[in-house]
């Protein structure tokens, strides 16, 4: 995917991921939502939605970076941080 993918567009990725394929309810999804407290989700779904970001991207997080994400925003942040 080319680098100008805006935050805009990785959030909306990231919200389809966790609606559709995680079954969060979409009102649920906000930047500030931590994905394991507020949206109820365990390690497997966190390395299930890194993967899937990493096949929009074709970049992968590092473990560091990988480790450091709580929330939606960190998410978006993260894959952002990939693509600049």
């Amino acid at each position: 995917m080319a680098s100008t993918v805006t935050k805009e567009q990785i959030f909306a990725e990231v919200s389809k991921i966790l609606v559709e394929e995680l079954e969060i309810d979409a009102n649920d999804v906000k930047l500030e939502a931590n994905l394991f407290e507020d949206l109820d989700l365990d390690s497997i779904d966190a390395v299930d939605i890194a993967v899937r970001m990493q096949k929009f991207t074709d970049k992968k997080l590092s473990p560091e970076e990988f480790k450091k994400i709580r929330t939606v925003n960190d998410v978006v942040e993260a894959v952002y941080g990939l693509l600049g």
